[in-house]
């Protein structure tokens, strides 16, 4: 070791050290954060100790949109008492520098989940045409299913007869206008008429049905500019547009290709945690959102040439496994396991055994490459909007019209590293099995059956009060709060008061690890009514529905949840509640506000860079609800996080009449169609 290393490794250890017990509850990642302290391998959570967030951009009051600034407005310390008098040079109040920040984090989040439906949607295309030969179309009553959604007909009359269109045929139009949804100028995106009518009508009535998405987004970065919107009530509506565009237009659209192409999920087994690992194969995880390269490498890493290639090289077999949102997408639809969520990067690559980390976009800390040159892995970046400058990284780039060689070429690349291991490999032996793949067809199916799917035995069970509400609990990990944690306290505390939790993303993970994601679970965690209603159905209590961008499968959930009848009109009058308990990115904020729009109480952990700024908290916190009725809200602590949510369910009940015991009546065809004509 070099005097250089051993000086480096010496400043590590005098640095103030992370108690892995106190930065998470998930031992995996407790074992593995040990290890990093003992090599002196710098990671997120040494760095969450030794730098403080800025106080006065965690009040969403730091406005550097021109360089003037940056102009920084922090609360004082007494409060506000009498006028606020605070303005930035220009004159901007902290109302306006916290909403353009928020719409800014807004126009981030949708960009960033519009960007990958876009890149599905090209994908689609060149499929539909037949330019690749990697991709097809493979749930063919999905493409029939979505075709009348943009206006494409499905069948054409030929000499007097009705004729089923050819599939391709139906698959290029149907690409060629959802391609078309981000360029648009005028009208309105395809998807808002999915909503229930009441929503859809009053999106109208607001005028904040998107135009396009793109659209939408710029005119945000336009508006926030210098000296344009000056009224934060007027820059949310911009937002409030782009958010519906994200949620019901680019996120939606991106889930539902995906579902064409590679298949709509329908509930599997898995397993999560480091300890999905093998010390003796090479392993492989790949990492990010865009499951376009991952489906590919599944086959490749699936492949007999691959496999005889890894044997040729002393490795019994390959392990590919996934980290973050890329995880959930082939684990729904292959079965193929996760090491692990968001704060679980850096420690995957610690445990030594790691010969590859194959990255695309988004949530990728620039960090994995600096903790690989402290042991084996490559890095292999694959996408020209995503590269790394630190570490000794590859760039492999990834190509839709010869995707199955570029999977090839970057599991030989793994395959080629086996060799090169430095020291012995480490593992964890924490993993848990889990049943996942809860599409909203697939939850139509579990209550109904082939012949009979429909939402109506949940909606009868909500309304008999076995189940109380529904809980849609999502998002990110966090640095500044212990990993994991918030997410399971909030999700148990539903689960014990008879509320069912549908989940994504990095909560989902943190639930399977937790063994959440199991029928057996019920017994264990929840209220009786809930308890006997999983128990009956065969279901998990927490239906794990697939990546962030899959949240749109939440919004679909809801409205089917409306139009099966019996708990109001539109989304807004469902006992139900969205939490982010540990987000951490701008998709995160996204995500909130579409919910919000969309009519859902909306509750997030950590923190919100509003609180600066109390009437603009005071306009998300509380008037957005009499506007679309959702609204935000912000609650550290996740006990009290679930309480609120659990609140805000029961006024729902109440509202609709549900807050006394009713006998159950077991309902015919007659009373059902009552139901919808009231």
């Amino acid at each position: 070791m070099s005097a250089d290393e051993i000086k480096a490794k010496a400043e590590v250890k005098a640095k103030k050290t992370v108690n892995p017990r106190e930065v998470t509850v998930d031992p995996a990642t407790q074992q593995m954060l040990e290890k990093a302290a003992k090599d002196g391998v710098e990671t997120i959570f040494d760095r969450a100790i030794t730098m403080k967030p800025c106080n006065i951009g965690e009040q969403g009051t730091c406005c550097k949109n021109c360089s003037q600034g940056p102009c920084r407005l922090p609360l004082p310390k007494k409060g506000i008492e009498g006028k606020d008098e605070r303005k930035g040079l220009c004159g901007a109040t902290p109302e306006t520098i916290a909403a353009r920040n928020f719409a800014r984090m807004v126009a981030g989040g949708a960009a960033a989940h519009s960007d990958h439906g876009r890149g599905v949607a090209e994908v689609f295309l060149a499929a539909a045409r037949r330019e690749t030969e990697d991709y097809h179309i493979q749930d063919i009553e999905k493409l029939l299913e979505i075709a009348p959604d943009f206006e494409v007909a499905t069948t054409v009359i030929v000499d007097g007869q009705e004729q089923e269109r050819d599939v391709y045929e139906i698959a290029v139009e149907v690409g060629e206008k959802a391609l078309a949804e981000w360029g648009k100028q005028e009208g309105e995106i395809y998807y808002a008429k999915r909503a229930p009518e009441a929503r859809y009508k009053l999106w109208q009535d607001l005028d904040v049905v998107p135009r396009g998405i793109d659209r939408e987004i710029v005119e945000i970065m336009h508006r926030t500019h210098m000296g344009v919107d000056q009224d934060y009530r007027n820059i949310i509506k911009q937002c409030s547009r782009a958010a519906i565009g994200d949620g019901w237009a680019g996120s939606m659209i991106a889930t539902d290709l995906q579902d064409i192409l590679f298949g709509t999920p329908y509930p599997t087994q898995g397993e999560i945690n480091l300890g999905v690992l093998k010390a003796d194969h090479v392993n492989i995880i790949v990492h990010g959102h865009e499951p376009l390269l991952s489906e590919m490498i599944v086959v490749a890493a699936q492949s007999p040439e691959m496999l005889d290639y890894a044997k040729q090289k002393g490795a019994k077999g390959i392990i590919l496994a996934g980290m973050c949102c890329t995880a959930n997408e082939i684990l729904m639809r292959h079965g193929m396991p996760i090491a692990g969520n968001y704060l679980q990067q850096e420690l995957a690559i610690v445990t030594g055994a790691l010969d590859a980390m194959v990255v695309d976009v988004q949530c990728i800390m620039e960090n994995i490459a600096n903790v690989a040159q402290c042991y084996h892995t490559k890095v292999i970046t694959t996408n020209p909007r995503a590269m790394i400058e630190s570490g000794d990284t590859v760039h492999i780039e990834f190509d839709e019209h010869h995707a199955l060689e570029d999977a090839k070429k970057i599991v030989k690349t793994a395959i080629d590293n086996f060799p090169n291991r430095k020291a012995e490999a480490m593992i964890p032996a924490a993993k848990e099995k889990m049943v996942v793949g809860f599409s909203y067809e697939a939850i139509n199916y579990h209550l109904g059956g082939t012949f009979r799917g429909s939402y109506w035995p949940l909606n009868d069970n909500i309304i008999n009060g076995r189940i109380r509400g529904i809980g849609g609990v999502v998002g990110c990990n966090n640095a500044r709060t212990t990993h994991d944690e918030g997410h399971l306290i909030v999700v148990k505390e539903l689960l014990k008061n008879d509320v069912i939790v549908l989940t994504t993303g990095c909560n989902a993970m943190a639930c399977g690890k937790a063994g959440l994601l199991t029928p057996e679970a019920a017994k264990v965690y929840c209220g009786p009514g809930l308890a006997e209603v999983c128990e009956t159905v065969g279901i998990p209590p927490v239906l794990h529905m697939g990546s962030c961008v899959d949240n749109s499968r939440i919004l679909m959930a809801a409205t089917q949840v409306v139009k099966a009848g019996g708990l109001g009109k539109d989304i807004s009058d469902l006992p139900a509640a969205g939490s982010a308990p540990e987000w951490m990115s701008e998709k995160a904020i996204s995500i909130g506000h579409y919910f919000v729009t969309a009519g859902v109480y909306t509750v997030f952990g950590v923190g919100l860079p509003v609180t600066g700024a109390p009437r603009f908290q005071k306009y998300l916190f509380e008037e957005l609800e009499d506007i679309y009725g959702g609204m935000w809200d912000l609650v550290v602590d996740p006990y009290e996080h679930a309480q609120k949510m659990i609140k805000h369910i029961d006024k729902k009940r109440k509202a609709l009449g549900l807050d006394k015991g009713k006998e159950r009546v077991l309902m015919d065809m007659a009373d059902r169609q009552k139901l919808d004509a009231a």
